[in-house]
């Protein structure tokens, strides 16, 4: 390693590696990502699941290529409420003439007749369209068809537009400059807190832009290894690669950086410094890098292709991240002099921090009453992780967006005046001859208000049932579970239940599934990395007992902010699984760049002395990191999403926890109890440190 660290530090390679690594990214930028443009999110149901096959049938009939807009024509009340006004026979004659205007628009030229729900409020148009996979295209048509909706309607009228077509151009909405948006976000976030660390006015900048780099080429490389593996990244797993690679890189460089300072007051020559720092934080960098990376693997096991895409992407962005701050951030830092953290500039022979400050003086408290500090601990996770047994898991579609789009209005009008489950009605394929008989037995489920056949091709025929229970909703979960019991044992049918709630219900299990697979995964790999990198077992098994408390009190402290302040209804079904991974891949970082420093310590030092020493050096730049990474996460709650706004929020609370109570308190009081146990079975204590440094190893005197 030491011929590595100087080849990347030393003054004649220094820029090979520099021109090099830029030749190098330039290229990749040059050949792109072969992304086509922006896509909104996919279910990405394996192709087992009833209503993927029920979709995959459906290809073969008629319409196929369709989809289908709802438009919801109402008139408010006087009031400016909920309640809307009955329609007058004018109002109604509007609606024919937007109806006819909208022939154009249809894919089959022209439009149903207008159907006026029993109390005269709403008037219901269905608008069959043809698919259009380009976003931008699929937008534009949306936009024509409101505005040719509303052209001639009455004062006090209106149309909303919603059915599978709203929902999809208000999903793609949301995710429209996404990138954008979260990397402009991102950036002024970590600008400003690398400022306030490093209280230079040009410090910031180098691992800024190191960083910056990074990521831009973390999304065309993400892009490019998933599309080998023919998966595509939409907007939301591309926002949460960037936010990663962000938080990820921008903690690997805090910590060299933070080396790198405490080597130049011990070592004259800058780059021979930087070396020290590379060979001191490298491995620390590895493994935690690496912890992630196979944490993150663990999800292409997974049965949703997003969760899939997730872990691929993300996994590349945290690879990419590592390089450019072992190679790139080296290479660049030590072209400046010391003057580059001005004013606050790491003199030769100036006191480290190893045994003074803050969190020295910390340390020391904590190791004179270890079991208080540890028991308190315990009761403040444990309090916070009340609230997860009242949490509820699953979104609504319509409970999906902090901000409400017009799908959602639409959808709620469309639910209060016509059956509940009309706008999103479950889709049935089944043999033409026996899809009578599998409509009226699904006429007598319960919670089924009509179900009626529809198109054929002479083998196959759809049938749409209408459900009385909103979408998205257990009522309609147990319809179509219902559904799928009544109608399997019509012999000859070969019945397949899709459509909306369908395609939910499978989601949910699958996520389910996913979670129950990933998570025992996550914390298997978590554990074997621990062991490898720290020769022990009981210190592995103490750090991440932490990290999973903490992830259960972020998890119960969310709920309660979620319900009391916020008003989500529910945690979204991917959220909790997410969450796991980056608090416990991440939460783990901080320990490993605390707990590897201690061992480095103890050796010299003892368990007791070193931990303390380590909380010292590494106090300070592991809660900025924490902070940082903490405030990047939270920047997912710039998009009008409630998925992305509870992964940040979660995260960021647990990163929080992990940083200024698991990693401060109550790791090192842990190790304070089990002594030199801490290590077991290895032992990195040296009997005749005493002799070395003139106190005892048992940390009774430890120095100051």
């Amino acid at each position: 390693m030491t011929r590595l660290t100087n080849f990347i530090t030393a003054r004649r390679t220094s820029w090979i590696v520099l021109v090099g690594s830029l030749l190098l990214a330039g290229s990749i930028f040059a050949i792109g990502s072969g992304s086509k443009g922006d896509s909104s999110p996919d279910v990405g149901l394996p192709a087992t699941a009833e209503s993927a096959m029920a979709a995959a049938a459906q290809q073969d009939l008629p319409g196929a290529d369709s989809s289908t807009a709802l438009l919801v024509f109402s008139r408010v009340g006087a009031g400016g409420g909920e309640s809307r006004g009955t329609l007058s026979d004018s109002d109604i004659s509007a609606v024919a003439v937007a109806s006819t205007a909208l022939a154009d628009i249809s894919a089959e030229g022209f439009i149903p007749p207008p159907s006026v729900s029993d109390d005269g409020t709403v008037a219901l148009v269905v608008v069959p369209l043809d698919t259009i996979e380009d976003v931008a295209e699929q937008a534009d048509r949306a936009a024509e068809i409101r505005a040719i909706a509303n052209a001639e309607l009455p004062e006090g009228m209106t149309a909303l537009l919603t059915g599978p077509e709203g929902f999809a151009v208000d999903i793609a909405a949301v995710f429209k400059g996404a990138d954008v948006t979260l990397l402009l976000t991102t950036v002024i976030v970590v600008a400003v807190l690398l400022l306030v660390t490093y209280r230079s006015p040009w410090l910031w900048l180098v691992p800024l832009v190191v960083v910056g780099l990074a990521d831009g080429l973390a999304g065309v490389v993400a892009a490019r290894v998933a599309s080998a593996l023919g998966i595509a990244l939409d907007a939301s797993v591309t926002g949460i690669l960037s936010v990663l690679v962000f938080g990820a890189g921008t903690n690997y460089a805090l910590l060299l950086i933070a080396r790198y300072r405490d080597e130049l007051r011990a070592t004259e020559d800058r780059r021979e410094a930087m070396a020290k720092a590379l060979r001191g934080a490298g491995p620390a960098i590895i493994a935690s890098g690496s912890t992630v990376v196979l944490a993150l693997l663990t999800l292409a096991f997974a049965q949703l292709e997003g969760n899939r895409a997730l872990g691929i992407a993300c996994a590349t962005g945290v690879v990419i991240a590592m390089i450019f701050a072992l190679i790139v951030l080296p290479a660049t830092l030590v072209l400046f002099g010391r003057g580059l953290f001005w004013p606050y500039v790491p003199r030769f022979g100036t006191a480290g921090s190893a045994e003074r400050g803050v969190w020295h003086r910390l340390g020391i408290l904590v190791s004179r009453k270890p079991v208080v500090v540890a028991l308190i601990g315990a009761v403040v996770l444990g309090g916070l992780a009340l609230g997860v047994p009242q949490i509820r898991i699953g979104l609504a579609q319509t409970e999906k967006f902090t901000a409400v789009p017009e799908a959602v209005v639409g959808q709620k009008v469309l639910a209060d005046a016509f059956s509940a489950g009309s706008g999103s009605p479950v889709v049935v394929i089944a043999t033409s001859e026996k899809a009578q008989a599998v409509a009226d037995a699904a006429a007598e489920v319960a919670g089924v208000v009509s179900a009626t056949p529809g198109e054929t091709n002479g083998e196959l025929t759809q049938v749409d049932v209408v459900l009385d229970a909103a979408a998205d909703t257990p009522e309609s979960f147990a319809a179509v579970t219902a559904l799928r019991e009544e109608l399997h044992g019509i012999q000859g049918a070969g019945a397949l239940v899709g459509g909306r709630d369908a395609q939910t219900l499978d989601v949910n299990q699958a996520q389910t599934a996913d979670q129950n697979l990933v998570i025992p995964l996550i914390l298997g790999l978590v554990f074997l990395v621990l062991v490898l990198l720290l020769r022990s077992l009981v210190a592995p098994l103490l750090l991440l007992a932490t990290v999973v408390a903490s992830f259960f009190a972020s998890l119960g402290a969310s709920w309660l902010l979620f319900k009391s302040v916020l008003g989500f209804p529910a945690i979204d079904t991917n959220v909790v699984l997410f969450s796991f991974l980056f608090l416990v891949a991440l939460g783990v970082d901080y320990n490993i760049f605390l707990v590897t420093r201690a061992r480095e310590e103890a050796v010299m030092h003892g368990t007791r002395v070193g931990m303390i020493r380590a909380l010292s050096s590494t106090g300070g730049v592991i809660t900025s990191a924490g902070i940082l990474l903490a405030a990047v996460f939270a920047v997912l709650g710039v998009l009008p999403l409630i998925t992305l706004t509870q992964i940040g929020i979660i995260v960021c609370i647990g990163v929080l926890l992990d940083t200024l109570i698991v990693r401060t308190v109550i790791v090192p009081s842990l190790a304070f109890i089990a002594g030199e146990k801490f290590w077991w079975p290895g032992r990195p204590h040296n009997p005749h440190a005493h002799l070395l440094v003139g106190s005892s190893t048992d940390g009774s005197n430890p120095p100051r």
